[in-house]
């Protein structure tokens, strides 16, 4: 007979559920393994119908190569910049629930309460209307414009102002590409994006509230998800080296994960461009688009000037607080990159 008594657990098997139920649960959406193998396998179809061609070596440059190589290159992922990504997204992870719960938490909740309190002060009650898939997919555009808007606002705030570019640089540093690179990011970094998600959340959720006559909450759920799948998987390839481009009349709309390639360029013509998450339009708006040519070089990092500043991952973690006491001392911090001539650099290297 099977026995009735309750199963036991031991101590160490629960303590080592519960770590593993914190270590998966903080792992980002486009991290996860469905989404590296579905990038895995878009990255194999751009291998096959061009014929090797399509990914970046470890200097920019687009050059032929292996099927192995092509999706997994030794000079990129065995690279002192991949290895620095690493432990940045250690540290990142570490102290992520402390600000993340905090500023999700208020920012966002706050922003939702003053902007329902305007507009019951400005229109008087909302008219009640009733939660539908139409207002949900509307609800979910306007979760994305806000959320874009924000972030770009807050993007280029961190490349034009020198105190919060001396922060916005360590992402800046990298000097290869890979997945990870999404989350190099110094620690002070993350309240200020924690911050601008709130409130874009926040905003839009109030808007919505406020029109709508029942409870929000399944409709924020389902469109809080969409959004994170929509930009979970762009954002695993915007920081991945093979070039995954849309029709061009589709990049003046979205930004293709290639237009990111030269985000990361130290080019001068590639400067503080393609700013937003997901979309174009506020960068066509405010004239930063960019929409590179195929197979256009574009050399990572901050140029060889100030390079070797921003190389170990020491350099990177005290990098902000150096920039800021030159600020504080001379009046000027390092620059972003260097005025470099494309033609003026070998980077013909090839991908493994």
């Amino acid at each position: 007979m099977p026995s009735s008594r309750d199963e036991i657990t031991g101590p160490l098997t629960e303590v080592s559920q519960a770590a593993w139920q914190v270590l998966s649960a903080n792992v980002p959406n486009d991290l996860r393994w469905h989404v590296l193998l579905l990038t895995l396998v878009i990255a194999s179809f751009i291998w096959f119908i061009r014929d090797g061609h399509g990914a970046k070596n470890a200097a920019g440059r687009e050059a032929k190569a292996g099927y192995l190589a092509f999706l997994l290159p030794r000079a990129i992922y065995t690279h002192e910049s991949a290895r620095v990504d690493v432990g940045l997204w250690v540290l990142e992870r570490c102290l992520r629930p402390f600000w993340v719960v905090g500023l999700l938490a208020t920012v966002g909740p706050f922003a939702e309460r003053q902007i329902i309190y305007l507009l019951q002060t400005v229109f008087g009650d909302g008219p009640g209307l009733e939660v539908n898939y139409a207002w949900m997919l509307a609800y979910s555009l306007v979760i994305l414009l806000c959320y874009d808007f924000v972030f770009y606002v807050i993007h280029i705030t961190m490349h034009k102002v020198p105190f919060l570019w001396a922060i916005h640089k360590v992402h800046h540093s990298a000097e290869v590409l890979t997945p990870l690179t999404r989350y190099r990011e110094h620690v002070l970094a993350g309240p200020i994006w924690a911050a601008g998600a709130g409130l874009s959340y926040g905003t839009a959720g109030a808007v919505f509230a406020y029109l709508m006559a029942s409870d929000m909450v399944q409709a924020t759920l389902f469109n809080v998800g969409f959004f994170a799948l929509l930009f979970g998987f762009n954002g695993s390839f915007r920081h991945y080296h093979v070039q995954f481009r849309y029709p061009r009349w589709l990049e003046f709309w979205l930004q293709s994960p290639a237009m990111h390639h030269t985000h990361h360029s130290y080019l001068h013509k590639h400067w503080d461009t393609n700013l937003a998450a997901v979309t174009s339009i506020f960068d066509r708006l405010f004239g930063t688009l960019y929409i590179p040519g195929k197979d256009e070089y574009t050399p990572w990092g901050i140029g060889p000037d100030t390079q070797n500043q921003y190389r170990s991952l020491w350099q990177n973690t005290i990098g902000p607080f150096r920039d800021w006491y030159y600020l504080a001392k001379d009046g000027v911090s390092p620059q972003s990159g260097a005025v470099v001539d494309q033609s003026s650099i070998d980077g013909s290297a090839d991908l493994s």
